[in-house]
């Protein structure tokens, strides 16, 4: 029996857009395994602290390079969405916001509130930094 190569293919991700909801959810697992390598760091900045000033000179200068940074900012900005995602997770295990409208918004919510607080750590960070130098 022959087949027909005339067949419509199922909507493949090039073409299925993702609804936002569905975004964040990937985000949140996404911001969830960053944090749990970025929480490496943390001992590794401590014990090179502790054992030798030199490695903790070595790590301090690759920290202050533009892609040390950067990785410090993404961190930051992954803690501080994965913390916005799981408050607006906790609200909806009490049974609110679960319409999509209002899950919608709060999601937006969530991206705005991750921009602001992130720019506005980093500059309190930042100007913190130039008053010490």
């Amino acid at each position: 029996m022959a087949t027909s190569n005339h067949r419509p293919l199922s909507p493949h991700l090039r073409i299925y857009r993702l609804p936002l909801l569905a975004k964040l959810s990937i985000t949140h697992r996404i911001t969830g395994f960053g944090i749990s390598l970025a929480a490496v760091l943390m001992p590794l900045v401590l014990s090179a602290l502790a054992w030798n000033p030199s490695a903790y000179q070595c790590l301090q200068a690759q920290l202050s390079t533009w892609y040390g940074r950067l990785v410090l900012v993404l961190i930051s900005a992954g803690l501080i969405f994965h913390t916005l995602n799981g408050l607006r997770h906790l609200v909806w295990d009490t049974g609110r916001n679960l319409a999509v409208p209002n899950a919608q918004r709060s999601g937006y919510a969530v991206i705005l509130l991750t921009i602001v607080l992130t720019v506005g750590l980093w500059l309190y960070v930042c100007g913190y930094y130039r008053e010490l130098l």
